[in-house]
């Protein structure tokens, strides 16, 4: 069985912001990804975060060119469905984490895979799903 990984929006950004050692990290899974193992997903919501903050930092132009620049990765987009939704709901309920926090959590449940946060709130949820937690080192 392949393994499975579900990026939050804290990785990616980690990713794009160059914050090591957690950029690495998320560096070398897209490059195993390039092959057939691991399988790499991101929940839409999440990936709607990247892009807002991205432009919120660094303006629209920024933010629809990082957009294009992540659906190049090898890393499959999660649509966001009715069960999707309440599947995060239930998550959010239970949970001091934020409503896209709870779609990467519910996402990682549906395709038990781990997910990759560097998101300290994320590691409540230890015991229901497994969870790599990223890190980076203050400048």
């Amino acid at each position: 069985m392949k393994r499975r990984f579900v990026l939050d929006a804290w990785a990616v950004l980690a990713l794009l912001q160059g914050e090591e050692p957690a950029a690495s990290r998320v560096k070398q899974l897209l490059s195993d990804a390039q092959g057939e193992d691991p399988e790499l997903f991101i929940p839409i919501i999440n990936l709607g975060e990247v892009v807002y903050r991205v432009g919120k930092v660094k303006g629209e132009d920024e933010a629809w060119q990082t957009l294009d620049q992540i659906r190049r990765l090898p890393l499959t987009v999660v649509p966001a469905g009715e069960e999707s939704v309440f599947a995060a709901v239930g998550f959010k309920m239970h949970h001091a984490i934020s409503y896209a926090d709870a779609f990467a959590a519910a996402t990682a449940d549906e395709l038990e895979a781990t997910l990759i946060t560097g998101d300290l709130e994320l590691e409540q949820l230890k015991n229901q799903i497994e969870i790599e937690m990223l890190e980076r080192v203050n400048r």
